[in-house]
């Protein structure tokens, strides 16, 4: 079932589409994080102004160079250390769709999931995707997948029916904006 889950997530994000995906916090819309048209799309959706940055996901630390210009040597212990999901806010993005970037300082912030339907999918996707809360933008985040707004479930093109059942409330990572001298700090705990 994972594996047929992941496929039918694969030919959504390839062809410019919208999923709704459970990841290491709470569900995620998620896209491919090199097209700006689908990336706009997740803004239409979430009714969230495209000045306002999106998370997106990696499979690895290895792939950080390929979407960061200068990834500090810090980033690596913390990644590998931290305890609860951790997203970092990088300076200097590359690679990325251009909406995806933020405007005023063209940092990204990225997460590396331990989520087995979140590592599988970016392996096998090969490109980073997009992951913002699934709700719209102002409105309280839903832990659960039964607590996601039918607004959302029904404007994305297709959402994973893996994980829907868990009653656990997940929460946000914690995050953190790390500049290039190694100097950090907490935007979200």
């Amino acid at each position: 079932m994972l594996q047929t889950e992941i496929n039918k997530a694969l030919e959504i994000l390839k062809n410019g589409g919208l999923i709704l995906y459970p990841t290491d916090t709470v569900w995620g819309i998620g896209c491919d994080a090199t097209n700006p048209e689908a990336v706009a799309k997740v803004y239409a959706l979430k009714r969230r102004e495209d000045s306002k940055s999106l998370i997106i996901l990696l499979d690895s630390e290895n792939k950080l160079q390929s979407y960061v210009s200068e990834v500090p040597d810090v980033a690596y212990d913390l990644i590998a250390y931290a305890e609860k999901p951790l997203t970092i806010i990088y300076s200097g993005a590359k690679n990325l769709a251009s909406n995806l970037i933020n405007q005023e300082d063209g940092s990204i912030a990225i997460r590396i999931p331990k989520h087995q339907f979140c590592q599988q999918l970016i392996q096998r996707f090969r490109k980073p995707i997009v992951s913002t809360s699934a709700n719209i933008s102002g409105e309280p985040t839903a832990a659960t997948f039964a607590e996601l707004s039918e607004t959302i479930k029904t404007g994305v093109d297709f959402v994973v029916d893996w994980e829907q059942e868990l009653t656990e409330k997940k929460q946000a990572s914690t995050i953190m904006k790390l500049e290039a001298d190694g100097k950090f700090k907490f935007i979200r705990k």
